[in-house]
């Protein structure tokens, strides 16, 4: 687990923070993003489950009674005695996570912000809106803003994070494109099985072979960066102009995406510019402080051989982007690798941070509780 409890909070609003507790609730509870979530979770120090909502023949049923835990652990004992309710029902808490199937989320999110509840989604089907952030709290904090052009009733919100490929380019190509200026990525994807859900791809396919199509994951990877990478000019953003080629494939691998990049500057840059650029790139000063943000956000290795998902994909609690086999490339300048835990910084740990941001702004906990 990534959070650190002992950190130094130092601001008025966020001790007050520390010692307020927010209920929150989660959509699709009952899925791998929704497991995650609860997993992640456990023992928060700002954040408490309140409520799980699930499709009709999860209701009524107590928690452990509707799931298939994937987790490695036991189901935390704060949701065990939980009873599953359907979207319908009222719920008591502050805001929700979603970990909704896209097929549903358009819906249903709508139905919770509509109700003056912030939704901080993990589906893909508000990333594209001009009004809803695509956040990743270390890239683009200041894309928060979007969130004054919403206009669902009695303040409610929504904000997305990325796909999980697009957090391992995204957050490697950040300090780059700072630094350079980014006119161009290769990209090409080795994901791993989790990132297919539950019960996922069939073993048949997947045992002593390679799938070279993932639907729809090569357009979400060629257009989600370009908004993240944007610049808020009067609110809101103007798409980064990087060109991007993504190639995207599942591998016979549990968690951990691995992604090969090359990418071209606009600016001329060392080998050694580079390297330097990714040890000294340091998460915004509002973000480092927050209990899920890992003590390092990139870390670079230099053995050639890393980073690997089996031994690195865990580095900052699931929460570290790993970087690794840099070196000049033949056709464009950079080459190198990135690392991503899709199913934690990808997925259910990347919403919680951008939670505990929301949080830390004033956007969630305003009204009475």
């Amino acid at each position: 687990m990534m959070i650190d409890t002992k950190r130094d909070v130092n601001s008025t609003h966020e001790n007050w923070v520390m010692s307020k507790r927010y209920r929150m609730g989660i959509l699709g509870a009952t899925g791998v993003v929704g497991q995650k979530f609860i997993e992640l979770l456990d023992g928060h120090p700002w954040f408490e489950t309140a409520e799980l909502i699930a499709s009709d023949r999860s209701v009524g049923k107590l928690y452990p009674e509707a799931v298939t835990w994937m987790g490695t652990a036991p189901i935390p004992k704060a949701v065990s005695e939980t009873t599953v309710k359907r979207a319908a029902d009222p719920l008591q808490c502050d805001f929700v996570f979603s970990g909704l199937d896209s097929s549903v989320a358009t819906e249903l999110e709508s139905q919770f912000a509509s109700q003056g509840l912030p939704v901080i989604s993990n589906a893909k089907n508000f990333r594209s809106d001009p009004t809803v952030p695509l956040l990743i709290p270390e890239v683009n904090p200041d894309h928060l803003c979007l969130i004054q052009k919403q206009s669902w009733p009695n303040g409610g919100f929504i904000v997305t994070n990325p796909n999980c490929s697009t957090v391992g380019v995204v957050c490697s190509a950040k300090p780059l494109d700072d630094a350079f200026g980014v006119d161009a990525l290769q990209i090409t994807t080795m994901q791993a099985l989790s990132g297919a859900g539950y019960p996922g791809v069939s073993s048949l396919d997947i045992q002593g072979n390679v799938l070279p199509f993932i639907r729809g994951e090569e357009e979400k990877l060629e257009m989600e960066p370009l908004k993240l990478l944007g610049s808020v000019v009067d609110s809101e953003v103007q798409r980064s102009e990087i060109s991007i080629s993504a190639q995207c494939n599942r591998v016979p691998v549990v968690d951990g995406h691995l992604i090969s990049i090359s990418v071209q500057f606009r600016e001329k840059a060392s080998l050694e510019d580079v390297e330097g650029v990714f040890r000294n790139f340091n998460s915004p000063s509002d973000v480092i402080d927050l209990p899920s943000s890992p003590d390092q956000f990139l870390h670079l290795f230099d053995d050639p051989e890393c980073p690997q998902p089996a031994r690195h994909s865990l580095l900052g609690g699931g929460m570290t982007v790993s970087v690794g086999r840099l070196k000049a490339c033949g056709v464009l300048d950079y080459r190198f690798v990135s690392l991503v835990h899709n199913t934690i910084r990808g997925a259910a740990g990347g919403a919680i941070l951008n939670a505990e941001l929301l949080v830390s702004k004033g956007y969630i906990g305003n009204r009475d509780s």
